[in-house]
């Protein structure tokens, strides 16, 4: 008997009509022979609504009690579910994430899970119950609550199936499976029907939220096989593995896109060895992600250095770069909003030289300045202005020939 994990997000458990339709899908699955574990986000917009809540009583409550309160969304729906399982005639046995032995370090608002004990979950499942756990919350050492983040119920999916050695963990979502791009922007995005694990996880890094990336990562060291799909849809998903079909040969496989983002520039760096590491240090003790690096070394020996931020991190950045100033010795700082990133991947890309060439290419003939780049081995990422950014991922998704109708006309 095969062990499946299912995961359902808030949209799909957003009402009593809706977990009654995630039960059927439950069974549907439990039908079939498997063990089933059922992982739930909180009903709809509850979590934001707590969140609301808090700010009513305290404009800065501590992150101990908001992981308190964010913590019983969860319960709500993991009780819902088990009854509506049971309505059905199915046992079922709800757990809060620490019921579950999920455990995490400490670090309120965006843990990381350090180890799981299966033993309760698989208990039940030996029992021929389903295991209805709560998503995006653990347990310290020290018994503390925690929560895992945006994106945590898709991590307690994957880290339980690992600690399970499930078959398979299903992620059910609003949209069928993983796209070439966000359809809501481009119509004739087509569905893929397998991805490997490092063209997801540089999807879901530059903007596509269909998965978050810390579940990919966990996938990618546990070797958990991942299927997107539909929970209102009986169609079937995008397989995440190892190694992707290679649909068609295509050398890329999506393009991802990502507004609100601010170019910060320092002008005028100082020709010290510290500059980099006192700006950088700084920057990361204070939690800003930066994401593409420029430096330039000017004729009299000093450096402009430029980085991308997300927008809403922008006056913390400015605070923190004014807070190292005398170390790091540069003479101004120059900042440039209303930008987003664009990005092409494909695990094709490397070993197709002048993948990067066409895209500069062909956003120069749509008269899209490109203000930074940056490149790996399988992605390359621009960042233009806000304005373009839809005109950007259209030309390019038409230029690598991602659509359903382009597809299909080279397959004839």
């Amino acid at each position: 008997m095969a062990i499946i994990v299912q995961k359902f997000g808030g949209t799909s458990v957003g009402s009593p009509e809706r977990i009654r339709n995630v039960a059927g899908r439950v069974l549907e699955e439990r039908n079939k022979g498997n063990s089933v574990v059922v992982v739930v986000s909180a009903m709809g917009k509850t979590t934001d609504s707590l969140v609301s809540l808090a700010k009513e009583i305290h404009a800065a409550p501590s992150s101990r009690e908001m992981d308190m309160l964010l913590a019983t969304g969860e319960q709500v729906t993991i009780s819902l579910l088990a009854m509506a399982l049971e309505s059905l005639g199915q046992e079922a046995v709800s757990f809060t994430g620490w019921q579950a032995g999920i455990k995490t370090e400490p670090t309120h608002g965006n843990a990381r899970i350090t180890d799981i004990d299966p033993r309760p979950v698989s208990s039940v499942l030996e029992e021929g119950k389903v295991a209805v756990v709560a998503g995006f919350q653990g347990i310290t050492e020290q018994g503390g609550i925690t929560t895992l983040g945006r994106g945590g119920s898709d991590t307690t999916a994957v880290a339980l199936a690992s600690a399970l050695k499930a078959s398979r963990c299903d992620i059910f979502t609003d949209v069928t499976g993983v796209f070439t791009t966000d359809p809501r922007f481009v119509k004739d995005a087509r569905k893929l029907l397998s991805i490997s694990y490092d063209e997801m996880l540089e999807l879901a890094n530059l903007g596509a939220g269909v998965l978050h990336p810390r579940a990919v990562e966990f996938a990618k060291n546990y070797s958990v096989p991942l299927v997107v799909r539909s929970s209102m849809e009986q169609e079937e998903g995008t397989i995440i593995g190892e190694e992707s079909s290679m649909e068609e040969n295509l050398i890329v496989r999506g393009v991802a896109f990502e507004d609100r983002i601010t170019r910060v520039s320092v002008i005028g760096l100082a020709e010290s060895l510290n500059g980099l590491p006192s700006i950088f240090a700084a920057l990361a003790k204070n939690s800003i992600n930066v994401d593409i690096i420029i430096q330039n070394i000017t004729a009299d020996g000093s450096a402009n250095l430029s980085f991308s931020i997300k927008t809403e991190d922008l006056e913390k950045t400015i605070r923190v770069l004014e807070g190292c100033r005398k170390l790091a010795g540069y003479e101004r700082i120059e900042t440039e909003s209303g930008l987003s990133k664009v990005s092409i991947v494909g695990s094709g890309m490397v070993s197709n030289p002048g993948v990067a060439a066409q895209m500069f290419s062909v956003l120069a003939d749509n008269g899209i300045q490109v203000k930074m780049v940056s490149t790996s081995e399988i992605k390359v990422s621009v960042v233009v202005e806000d304005i373009h950014m839809v005109d950007a991922v259209e030309a390019l998704h038409d230029a690598f020939a991602l659509s359903v109708n382009q597809v299909h006309a080279k397959s004839q």
